[in-house]
């Protein structure tokens, strides 16, 4: 019995008229719906003036915008220490983070971060600015996600999608270089231990490695005693690019006669704190960096 049949037989011709009037009266108010909601995203102008009160989004907003478009950034934005956009943020006009300087400038977007600075922008919002949040990256596809959502905002959807395409081909550059099954703990100043879900140890996993974080009993990350290293050793650290320079308390650690017998140097991967601090422009750079540390040290 076909499918027509079997709902003549069971309801009858008026039914299905009633069934399919219904129907179409339904898909129409979809439809109007959906175009109102389009037309209202389409409807929102473009932003002239944006203003940045983070590094993470100075970089985005550096990556993705029109430099007409910026009025200023944070003034991290210029070390060269911390910003992998220090060179392209040296003309551009910095703010000094204070919500007051904002309320001055009257930019038509502000870009926020979503730690340290809810209070200035819970005051923008007050006053009527308009701010919009972009937190750290959770993964890769929230990265994604937030590289195309502030593209589109700011009007430059291709540089977005071109931004993810330079991430995608770093990726494929680097997926399952790594021989054999070896274990890797990204391992910071002072015995810090990064959560196993993130974009960073996302990377190490697809090039091959096991996140030793679990060995250790630290999925979620925390301190980890130099003594627990030591007993139980990675095959391999991923470390700041500096930590082979011992500065403080925090970067004595690398130094530590103990951690060199059980990771020496040559079983340590290096990789600069500029490309990892945020997830963005620095992105493709970081994964072709590693890549070639994994190809120079990983046998």
């Amino acid at each position: 019995m076909t499918d027509c049949a079997a709902r003549w037989k069971s309801g009858g011709t008026g039914a299905m008229l009633r069934s399919s009037r219904r129907r179409l009266a339904e898909g129409l108010l979809l439809t109007g719906t959906a175009l109102l909601v389009a037309g209202a995203v389409q409807a929102q102008p473009v932003p002239r003036r944006v203003a940045s009160l983070n590094l993470c989004t100075d970089q985005l907003l550096l990556a993705l915008a029109d430099r007409s478009q910026i009025a200023s950034l944070s003034r991290l934005a210029r070390d060269p220490s911390l910003s992998f956009m220090a060179a392209e943020a040296a003309s551009v006009p910095q703010n000094d983070g204070g919500a007051e300087t904002l309320l001055f400038e009257r930019p038509d977007l502000v870009l926020a971060g979503t730690y340290g600075q809810q209070e200035q922008a819970a005051l923008l919002r007050r006053q009527g600015l308009d701010v919009l949040d972009l937190g750290s990256w959770s993964s890769l596809e929230d990265g994604r996600t937030q590289i195309r959502s502030l593209a589109h905002r700011l009007g430059q959807s291709e540089r977005g999608e071109a931004l993810i395409a330079q991430i995608e081909a770093a990726l494929a550059r680097a997926r399952g270089i790594v021989p054999g099954k070896r274990s890797i703990l990204v391992y910071e100043r002072g015995g810090w231990v990064a959560a196993a879900h993130s974009p960073l140890n996302e990377v190490l996993t697809h090039m091959g490695f096991s996140l030793h974080q679990e060995a250790l009993g630290l999925p979620t990350g925390g301190a980890v005693r130099l003594e627990t290293i030591v007993v139980a050793p990675p095959d391999f650290l991923l470390v700041d690019a500096g930590s082979a320079e011992v500065r403080d308390n925090g970067t004595a650690l690398f130094a530590h006669p103990a951690l060199a017998d059980a990771v020496p140097p040559e079983r340590r991967l290096a990789l600069s704190g500029r490309l990892t601090i945020c997830g963005g422009p620095s992105t493709p750079e970081a994964i072709d960096a590693l890549r070639a540390e994994v190809i120079a040290k990983v046998r």
